[in-house]
């Protein structure tokens, strides 16, 4: 009887991975990427496994919330949630960017919920023996599209921890381009995004001109991150129009976005202005936002992205989803949600090619022609490689990073560096 099965034990395993020096709007990346990999073992030696944020506040969470689960059916997802948002509260003290909706502690039982419910979900495919796709009512497309992420980067970090990556400097447009080459020579991908909010606004107009000559075919995103003025976003709006699939994040809050809305006819995009249902709401009605990017880890979950993605259809938003510097657990989570949501559109985003470490068996998630392909094996489909595993948990305990604070590293090239938003 599957109600017998019940979880006895809950393991969290903080990790670090290597991360290149990736230039955003409010620093650039540290040398470090941290994750935690948990894990949720059954009285008949199941493990389901799940991958999440790995700063010293989640981990945090994780641990006060460790016991909710303990004695729960893995089918038990409403009990689980209940009592994550009844015990797990924002904390104090912790490194937060409004750039990163996940570094947010208001967030916390959110992303604790949906730890544990990837698990879980892991763990009811594995006793029922069908994949999780299957569990949230199966696919819809039996691949998922995934975008080309392109950042400025500098050729190598300044502490030199480790060799410098392949991918090499990516500041000039031609650079921009070389990056782009390569990635899409790599992966396959028919999308391309470049994170901007780096450089003054010409320059990175400038780089998006050099990719639509150099791919005429290819849909074209930027996101500045709320790194620009309303009076800049309407100003570049203009010379961008003919460029862009969409138009991610330009300017700060639903209000600047709303203005913007009247005043081009680039489709906005957003992962920044809309992170809650209750901020949806507001943002429907405001008809600031014609794209929206879900992210399961801060959003509460697959299941509720798959509301999101409803709400989105009612409201004739377009979806696709947002990423930040994660591994193949995560990545193969974000494809069984995304494979069985009819109105996800848009190509995906995913940090994936920047990572060159992995936890699961097998090694890298493998892309074909820009996609991943839905797994059919029971529960997720992976399976952790226990070996790597302890690897980069050594390496996480040796790196000494606890938060990632892109301000404080940009700090290390730029003393003068403030990240003071909008900047342009």
């Amino acid at each position: 009887m599957t109600r017998d099965i019940h979880i006895t034990a809950v393991r969290i395993t903080p990790i670090a991975f290597r991360d290149g020096p990736l230039l955003n709007a409010a620093g650039i990346h540290e040398p470090w990427a941290l994750r935690a990999i948990v894990e949720l073992e059954t009285n008949d030696q199941r493990v389901g496994i799940s991958e999440t944020y790995g700063d010293a506040p989640m981990l945090a969470a994780l641990e006060q919330a460790r016991g909710l689960v303990v004695g729960l059916s893995p089918f038990d997802l409403n009990a689980m949630e209940q009592r994550v948002h009844a015990a797990v509260k924002p904390a104090a003290g912790a490194v937060e960017f409004e750039l990163a909706p996940g570094s947010h502690t208001a967030k916390n039982a959110a992303k604790v919920t949906s730890t544990f419910e990837v698990a879980m979900l892991d763990l009811q495919g594995q006793i029922v023996g069908a994949p999780v796709v299957d569990l949230l009512g199966g696919a819809v497309r039996d691949a998922v599209p995934y975008s080309a992420y392109l950042f400025f980067k500098y050729a190598e970090h300044i502490e030199r921890p480790y060799p410098p990556d392949a991918w090499g400097e990516g500041v000039a447009p031609e650079q921009i381009v070389a990056q782009a080459r390569r990635m899409i020579g790599l992966y396959g991908f028919g999308s391309i995004k470049l994170k901007g909010g780096v450089f003054p606004p010409a320059h990175e107009i400038a780089c998006m001109r050099a990719l639509r000559r150099a791919f005429p075919g290819l849909p074209l995103r930027l996101d500045p991150n709320a790194n620009w003025s309303l009076a800049t976003s309407i100003a570049a709006a203009e010379e961008l129009d003919e460029l862009l699939e969409y138009y991610e994040d330009p300017t700060p809050g639903l209000d600047g976005m709303a203005a913007l809305a009247q005043r081009t006819r680039l489709p906005l995009a957003t992962n920044m202005v809309i992170t809650t249902l209750d901020e949806f709401r507001r943002g429907a009605a405001s008809g600031a936002v014609k794209v929206l990017l879900s992210d399961h880890h801060y959003w509460g979950g697959l299941r509720v992205t798959q509301t999101l993605a409803r709400m989105c259809a009612l409201w004739e938003l377009g979806l696709s989803m947002h990423s930040n510097s994660h591994l193949g657990i995560s990545l193969i989570a974000m494809t069984h949600v995304a494979a069985s949501i009819p109105n996800l559109t848009y190509a995906c985003d995913t940090h994936y090619p920047w990572q060159e470490e992995e936890v699961i068996e097998g090694g890298r998630v493998v892309f074909e022609n820009g996609s991943v392909r839905v797994p059919r094996t029971p529960g997720l489909g992976v399976t952790l490689d226990r070996a790597r595993l302890a690897e980069l948990h050594a390496q996480y305990l040796a790196c000494g990073l606890r938060q990632r604070d892109d301000l404080k590293q940009m700090r290390k090239y730029d003393p003068s560096f403030t990240g003071k938003a909008p900047r342009y």
